[in-house]
């Protein structure tokens, strides 16, 4: 794939989006919306706001005009899940292929983030990009793989060609349902696994959380039309695994905040950074519950969330009646 590469979101993760194309040779196009950020990465060559102490490409070029960027070869869409459809409702119609890389269902609508950039923009591919990853350890060059998921094969090679580098490897996928569902509910989860350890509950709750939290993703998926097998990859089991073990995920920490007993109101007022999984739990129990699809830590989450206290919330769960593991 010729020409720039479009990165919308200048966040963490846009950024280092940006900083793995430009290492292929891509001039860069990333958009911010504020325009302080926007000057001080082109002056600094550097996010300091959301990736201090990185120094980036300067192939890499920061800038507030939309329409600039809708005239790359492919954006990369890096906005929070629930901003993500008033983003490309202001993104002109000439856009070419959209990568979906942000994690999250719409309030409202119950709809992937593939669905909502292809009501937006339906003459355009919609891919999904997903998987482990935390941005910090991209940006740095440290070995990293993906999931890149699209329908048509040839733009998926494309893609694939146009990102991949040495230290990050692309694997393409046509599962575009199962990709999103993956980075969807591993959000969630993350939250459920911070609770634990905020709670000092152990690693053998962990571990069973995280077990069960996969069979609530696996059921979900399967109600949906996702591929078991892209459940069990990078962007489902993978992606869980790693948000559920560190507090450099942002949605862990929130829940380590809150099994510590900090309200989640005030822990999601004082973030400068979005935890998805705090407003994809609600959506994601709707979704389920339209599906008739049990997800009971999901259900905690949202309790939880909505600032029930923690030792109640984990009594229910674990007197739920015994049962068949599946």
């Amino acid at each position: 794939m010729s020409g720039p590469i479009g990165v919308i979101g200048a966040g963490a993760w846009g950024t280092a989006l940006a900083q793995v194309a430009a290492t292929n040779g891509h001039e860069v196009r990333l958009w911010a919306r504020d325009p302080a950020l926007v000057d001080a990465i082109n002056a600094d060559h550097e996010n300091a706001a959301y990736l201090p102490g990185i120094p980036l490409s300067p192939l890499i070029r920061a800038t507030g005009d939309l329409a600039w960027v809708a005239e790359a070869a492919a954006n990369l869409i890096v906005t929070p899940a629930q901003a993500m459809r008033t983003v490309l409702a202001q993104l002109p119609a000439n856009a070419q292929a959209l990568v979906v890389c942000s994690k999250g269902i719409e309030a409202g609508t119950h709809l992937l983030m593939s669905e909502v950039a292809q009501e937006q923009h339906p003459a355009s591919p919609v891919l999904v990009l997903s998987g482990p990853t935390f941005a910090h350890e991209v940006a740095r060059g440290l070995p990293t793989a993906v999931t890149l998921a699209g329908h048509d094969p040839a733009t998926r090679a494309l893609l694939a060609t146009a990102i991949a580098a040495p230290h990050f490897r692309p694997y393409a996928s046509s599962d575009v349902i199962g990709a999103e569902i993956g980075g969807a509910v591993k959000n969630v989860l993350a939250i459920a696994c911070g609770v634990v350890d905020g709670a000092g509950l152990g690693q053998n709750a962990r571990a069973a959380l995280i077990a069960r939290g996969f069979a609530e993703m696996t059921r979900f998926g399967a109600a949906k039309g996702a591929r078991a097998e892209t459940l069990a990859g990078l962007s489902g089991l993978g992606d869980l695994v790693l948000t559920c073990s560190s507090t450099a995920s942002r949605n862990f920490s929130l829940g380590v905040g809150i099994g510590r007993g900090e309200a989640a109101a005030d822990l999601l007022t004082n973030r400068r950074t979005v935890a998805e999984g705090a407003y994809t739990a609600p959506v994601l129990l709707e979704a389920a519950q339209a599906a008739g699809v049990e997800m009971p830590i999901t259900a905690a989450v949202c309790r939880l969330l909505s600032g029930e206290a923690v030792r109640g919330v984990i009594d229910d769960l674990l007197s739920r009646p015994l049962k068949e593991e599946v």
